[in-house]
């Protein structure tokens, strides 16, 4: 690894936008690292699984879609090819973040069940809440494809990319079932393990 790299990295980790920009997206300003941006967004994307959850909730509606899944993971792979990224790769990064936002939804769901006083007393429409997800997929197709550079050095971008992690952590203040499922969520962004086991 360069010395010029490991500088970048370190520098990113470090990185913080204002508060007026906290909630933008790749593309919408510079000031943070790429994979700052994708812990951001996989954060954000963990949070409509509070609301696909409040949106199946008593409805009999399981928390697995296959067909569903199948779409978003076939439309992910296709934008990253279109950006020069490895679709394979992408694919897993998004089977990750699939698996996350159901741990959500099955975590939510089991605490309602135990605690019906503190179920959702309104249901927002699926469809809206997927238009989201999919804005947000195609943001973090590109912030993935941004953080190229960081990936080709493994073990500093797992590093760094846990630094980004906690410090989103702390500012959503989110609880364990979140926290536990953003780790989860960017298992692959620095390249699956098994390909760096072998």
């Amino acid at each position: 690894m360069t010395t010029a790299l490991a500088s970048a990295l370190l520098a990113g980790v470090g990185a913080t936008a204002p508060p007026a920009m906290a909630a933008a997206l790749p593309g919408e300003t510079a000031q943070r690292s790429p994979l700052r941006s994708v812990a951001e967004l996989s954060a954000r994307r963990l949070a409509t699984g509070d609301l696909v959850s409040a949106a199946k909730w008593g409805t009999g509606s399981p928390v697995d879609d296959p067909a569903r899944e199948r779409r978003v993971l076939d439309s992910v792979a296709e934008r990253a090819g279109e950006l020069g990224v490895d679709p394979r790769l992408t694919r897993l990064v998004f089977r990750d973040q699939i698996e996350a936002n159901k741990a959500v939804q099955r975590g939510l769901h089991r605490l309602w069940r135990d605690h019906p006083s503190e179920a959702p007393t309104e249901r927002p429409r699926l469809d809206d809440v997927r238009e989201e997800v999919d804005r947000l997929n195609k943001a973090l197709v590109r912030a993935v494809a941004d953080s190229a550079p960081y990936r080709r050095a493994a073990p500093l971008c797992r590093v760094a990319l846990a630094v980004s992690a906690g410090r989103v952590r702390r500012e959503r203040s989110l609880d364990e079932l979140h926290s536990t499922a953003l780790a989860g969520s960017l298992g692959s962004v620095c390249g699956s393990r098994r390909q760096h086991a072998g």
